[in-house]
């Protein structure tokens, strides 16, 4: 049996470690909000566009390259993906609140030249909808099919999970583009988990595949509380230097407009 931490030892921290075992620590229903995305499995792939070097949507085909830390390199048979998938979400279901929702963002492709949608992954959960977060741009070397531009995002949710006032103005079609000057392969935009955030009442938000730290922001943004977890050193330096930044930029922007102020 996992220790259980205790809030003072994860509230605002990055852990390192495997998602799925980092969240044993944490005691049941002790977060309001996941927002997430796991690696894709992309390299585990029916195609040969991420295995020879010509697709991938991020900046020279990052991905191709699999993620910083040797112990994942995106590439495992589909039935323990989802196996290990499913693994995760339960502990997610674990953590979340009565009240509480999971944002959990996927990608839908193409494999043996049949739709792989993910239902395999997300069913006997709760989800209530599926957002498209429409992006701009991509890569398409298969005559066989369209340009993919989106991916989803499944709202899981629990039984007394609402939106924050207002929120259920959006549609469920989001445009946001893809982030740019960020060193990890596959980044949220900030934009985009601002929305997710914004449009709860979420106090505490966790991140189990944090990567480069954009829950964080996002959440420091809203005055809300994060827990990021990561595989990868290298990402959770990548994160907590991210947030060290927004926060001092956002310390001096702050500092500058009282000044201002002081002359008008």
């Amino acid at each position: 049996m996992s220790k259980v931490l205790k809030e003072k030892d994860y509230l605002n921290k990055f852990l390192l470690g495997r998602c799925e075992e980092v969240m044993k620590q944490l005691p049941d229903e002790s977060v309001d909000l996941v927002v997430t995305s796991p690696p894709y499995n992309l390299r585990n792939s029916t195609g040969n566009g991420m295995k020879d070097g010509r697709g991938g949507k991020w900046a020279n085909a990052a991905l191709i390259k699999g993620y910083a830390d040797a112990e994942y390199n995106d590439n495992i048979p589909h039935e323990e993906y989802v196996a290990w998938q499913r693994a995760c979400l339960t502990e997610m279901m674990r953590v979340v609140r009565p009240d509480g929702a999971i944002f959990y963002n996927h990608k839908w492709r193409v494999q043996g030249g049949l739709l792989q949608d993910r239902a395999d992954i997300v069913a006997g959960f709760p989800v209530r909808q599926v957002i498209i977060w429409k992006r701009k741009g991509g890569i398409n070397f298969n005559k066989g099919y369209f340009l993919p531009t989106y991916e989803v995002i499944y709202l899981i949710a629990k039984k007394d999970f609402v939106l924050a006032k207002g929120a259920n103005s959006h549609g469920d079609i989001w445009e946001f583009g893809q982030e740019q000057k960020n060193e990890h392969p596959a980044p949220f935009p900030v934009a985009l988990i601002h929305r997710v955030i914004s449009s709860t009442n979420a106090k505490i938000v966790l991140d189990p595949f944090m990567g480069s730290g954009t829950t964080a922001i996002a959440a420091t943004m809203l005055e809300r509380n994060f827990i990021g977890i990561d595989l990868s050193e290298k990402y959770i330096e990548m994160a907590k230097d991210r947030l060290r930044h927004f926060k001092a930029e956002r310390k001096t922007s702050s500092v500058g407009k009282r000044q201002e102020g002081l002359f008008d």
